[in-house]
């Protein structure tokens, strides 16, 4: 009887601790101009690779992230000007 219990106090705690964490209120994840930076990068970088060797990496890879970032801010503008305005006064 008393391990019925401490499984039913362990189990109840479990609950409770997951309840809580799941009250907490979630992250809105990557802005647009993070995303567009990072998908700009990494096909750059690629494309960069198969064109120059690996100087053309690094410059594929420069020119991608600059590329999907104003990209991706042009989106953010559009879509949500009070986020786009939060991220850009933090400079």
């Amino acid at each position: 009887m008393k391990t019925f219990k401490a499984y039913f106090l362990l189990l109840v705690a479990f609950f409770v601790l997951l309840g809580s964490a799941q009250a907490q209120t979630p992250k809105k994840g990557w802005s647009n101009k993070a995303k567009g930076a990072a998908v700009g990068g990494g096909a750059g970088a690629v494309a960069g690779g198969l064109l120059g060797g690996g100087k053309g990496a690094v410059v594929g890879a420069a020119a991608g992230v600059v590329g999907g970032g104003l990209i991706g801010r042009k989106k953010d503008k559009k879509q949500d000007p009070a986020r786009y305005e939060a991220y850009r006064k933090k400079k």
